[in-house]
């Protein structure tokens, strides 16, 4: 897993330091959308909230996280796919799921939000879907 967090820093033209390593591994073990509180109760003791929030922001800039939209006000992180990181070029348009129960929220990547046709003079810059209800695993 470590190995992985490096090439994905080192393909976005990062340097590697401990703090993006480590806060990246979090993200790689995780599986599902983090908050900034939650990287931080991981890892206080190592990096304060500045230093958290400034590699959660190099990292939307470079497309490895993007970030979603939630009805508690509060933004939540997920792992780009392969194709965004890789690629370098950043695409989000997939559908997000928020279980009501545990309150994780996951990305559902092989869901694609449908084309949306704005009227003239409107110029989109990005699509938030989420949708809520019971995850798989609470059902």
């Amino acid at each position: 897993m470590k190995k992985q967090g490096e090439e994905i820093l080192k393909n976005s033209a990062l340097s590697v330091t401990a703090g993006r390593k480590r806060i990246l591994d979090i993200f790689l073990a995780s599986g599902n959308a983090l908050a900034h509180q939650d990287i931080e109760m991981q890892c206080a003791e190592q990096f304060d909230r500045v230093t958290i929030y400034r590699t959660l922001q190099t990292f939307l800039e470079k497309g490895i996280i993007h970030n979603i939209p939630s009805t508690d006000n509060m933004v939540r992180y997920a792992l780009c796919n392969d194709n965004c990181i890789t690629s370098g070029h950043h695409h989000d348009n997939h559908v997000h799921f928020k279980c009501d129960d545990c309150g994780k929220t996951v990305c559902l990547d092989d869901l694609v939000i449908p084309a949306i046709k704005l009227p003239q003079g409107y110029t989109m810059k990005e699509i938030n879907m989420v949708v809520s209800g019971v995850c798989k695993t609470c059902k």
